[in-house]
C-alpha cells in the first residue's frame, strides 16, 4: 500500500471540481448553484444543519442522486452523468452497511473479488487492511460479534480495499457513543493522512469538523455560506449564520456608531472597523470563551493596560461544566441583556468569582464581530 505525505498543500492540484451544481426535488431546491474545488489529498467536511444540502451534495458526487444541472469533474474526468459503478470512490455510511452473513475478511474482500483479482492478491490486501485498522485478530468473526466502533472501522477498510481516488464518509460516526466517536475520529484522520486519499465527510457535528477537516464547507439552505480552515471558520466567520452555527455565541442587537462602535440601550462597545454604515441595524456576536474576566474594581490587581471594553457586571448563575464555569452576566451597560461567559476553573478560583457577586469583564474589540441585522 502506497503512503503519501500527510496533508495537502497549496500547490496540490484540484482533484475534484464541482461547478454550478443545482439539485431539485419537484419544487424544492436542495442545492442552488454550488461550486467548490477540492485539492488532492485534502480532508474536507460538509457541515451544516439538517436539510442544508450537505448529504444531497455528497450523493451527487457519488452518482447516487444526479444533479439537476451543473458539472462534476474528478481527476480531470467529467463524471457528471456517470453511474456510481463507473466512478472512482469508496463510501462509508452511518449504518455501516456490512453484510451480516459474511465474516469480516469476506466483507472486506467482497469488492476486490468482483474485480477478478487473484485469490492470493485479495487475501494479502485484506490482511493488510485488517492490520491497518487494528482488527487483524477479528478476521473470522461476523459483524454482529463486533462493537459499533469496530464495525465502522471494517466499513472503512472495505471502502479503501480497491484503493479509490476519493473517499466519501456520510456521517460515519453519528451512531456511536461519545467516547468511541472521539477515539474513532482521530483514527480516521490519521489513516487519511497516512494514505493521502482525498476525503469528503458529511457531518452536523461542529467539533467533529473542527478537529478532522483541512477545510470546512459550511452549508445552509442549499448554498455554501463559507469555505475555510477550521481556524478561519471559527475565528473569522463571514456571515452571521456561520458565527452562530459554529460554537457558542452571544448575540447583541445593536446599531453601528461611528467608525468602530456599536450602541445598545445605554451601552456602547468598540469593535473593529467594517464596511457597515453608521446608524445601521446590526447584530454583534461575541463568543463566551472570548470574554476576559477581571476582578471587581478595588479588589485584586488592575487590568494590564487600558482595556477598551471593560464592563462592570453582576454575576448570576454559574454552571460547572468540568473544564470551565459557564457564567451568566448582567449589568447596566448591557442594557438589560444577559451575557454568557466561559471562565476557566483557575480564573474563577483566582478572582473569587461567585454567583451574586460583581466583577469586571473585558470584551476585546477584535473579538466583537458585527454583521448586518438579519430580517
Amino acid at each position: 500500500m502506497s503512503v503519501k505525505p500527510s496533508g495537502p498543500n497549496r500547490d496540490e492540484p484540484v482533484y475534484l471540481r464541482i461547478s454550478g451544481v443545482w439539485k431539485s426535488f419537484g419544487d424544492f431546491l436542495a442545492l442552488k448553484d454550488v461550486s467548490l474545488d477540492v485539492k488532492e489529498g485534502e480532508f474536507v467536511c460538509f457541515l451544516g444543519p439538517s436539510g442544508c444540502g450537505k448529504t444531497t451534495l455528497l450523493r451527487a458526487i457519488a452518482g447516487l442522486d444526479l444533479q439537476t444541472r451543473g458539472m462534476i469533474v474528478q481527476a480531470g474526468r467529467d463524471i457528471s452523468v456517470l453511474p456510481p459503478s463507473k466512478r472512482d470512490y469508496g463510501i462509508v455510511f452511518q449504518s455501516y452497511a456490512l453484510f451480516p452473513n459474511l465474516t469480516i475478511e469476506k466483507n472486506i474482500a467482497f469488492g476486490l473479488e468482483n474485480t477478478g483479482r487473484p485469490r492470493a492478491e485479495v487475501a494479502a490486501r485484506v490482511a493488510e487492511l485488517l492490520a491497518l485498522v487494528g482488527l487483524a485478530s477479528q478476521a473470522k468473526k461476523y459483524p454482529a460479534q463486533l462493537s459499533g466502533g469496530q464495525q465502522q472501522r471494517i466499513a472503512l477498510a472495505r471502502a479503501m480495499a480497491i484503493s479509490p481516488g476519493l473517499l466519501l464518509l456520510d456521517e460515519p460516526l453519528s451512531a456511536l457513543d461519545a467516547k468511541v466517536r472521539v477515539h474513532l475520529r482521530h483514527e480516521i484522520k490519521e489513516l487519511q493522512r497516512r494514505l493521502g486519499v482525498t476525503t469528503i465527510m458529511v457531518t452536523h457535528d461542529q467539533e467533529e469538523a473542527l478537529s478532522m477537516a483541512d477545510r470546512i464547507v459550511v452549508m445552509n439552505h442549499g448554498v455554501i455560506e463559507q469555505v475555510g480552515t477550521p481556524t478561519e471558520i471559527y475565528r473569522h466567520p463571514k456571515t452571521l449564520f456561520v458565527a452562530d452555527f459554529i460554537g457558542e455565541t452571544n448575540k447583541i442587537e445593536a446599531k453601528r456608531v461611528g467608525e468602530r462602535g456599536i450602541s445598545f440601550g445605554d451601552g456602547t462597545l468598540l469593535c473593529e472597523k467594517n464596511a457597515l454604515e453608521s446608524g445601521a441595524d446590526v447584530t454583534a456576536v461575541v463568543r463566551p470563551v472570548d470574554i476576559i474576566p477581571h476582578a471587581a474594581a478595588g479588589v485584586g490587581g488592575e487590568p494590564v493596560g487600558t482595556p477598551e471594553n471593560l464592563l462592570e457586571v453582576a454575576v448570576g448563575g454559574m454552571e460547572y461544566l468540568g473544564a470551565f464555569w459557564r457564567t451568566r452576566l448582567t449589568g447596566d451597560r448591557l442594557g438589560g441583556r444577559t451575557l454568557i461567559a466561559d471562565f476557566s476553573i483557575n480564573a474563577v478560583r483566582r478572582l473569587r468569582i461567585a454567583a451574586g457577586g460583581t466583577m469586571r469583564v473585558e470584551i476585546p474589540a477584535e473579538r466583537l464581530l458585527v454583521f448586518p441585522r438579519s430580517a
